[in-house]
């Protein structure tokens, strides 16, 4: 195994509303929030930072077709339906495309990026 140059740290994602997006990944995956300012937030994770970034004329991805996603998160919990509720209570929506919905449940956050619920990884 190739000795690392450092660990991942954190990841950023844009947004038009850095507090509303931080509050919602907040609830999804705990964790406290660290920085909070009008142009970015930080909700600090175990090891990890989540950032939300205020982009100018932010565009959402559209999934599956359209304006690429880049990347999306994928969440692991135990109960699929209960992971969904939860989010879409929190603020997500449910995709209309669902490719997988018995092992992974794909939602959009409020900023419309899109990411997984799914029991294929190990809570």
């Amino acid at each position: 195994m190739t000795r690392s140059v450092g660990r991942l740290g954190s990841v950023s994602l844009d947004c038009a509303d850095p507090r509303a997006l931080a509050a919602f990944w907040t609830t999804m995956l705990g964790g406290q929030i660290t920085v909070d300012t009008d142009a970015f937030c930080a909700v600090a994770l175990d090891g990890l930072l989540l950032v939300t970034v205020r982009v100018p004329d932010h565009r959402p991805p559209q999934w599956p077709d359209g304006l690429p996603k880049q990347f999306h998160l994928d969440v692991a919990v135990t109960d699929l339906d209960e992971a969904e509720r939860r989010a879409l209570a929190a603020g997500a929506t449910k995709a209309a495309d669902q490719p997988g919905p018995d092992r992974w449940r794909v939602l959009l956050d409020p900023a419309g990026h899109p990411f997984c619920v799914t029991t294929l990884i190990p809570v």
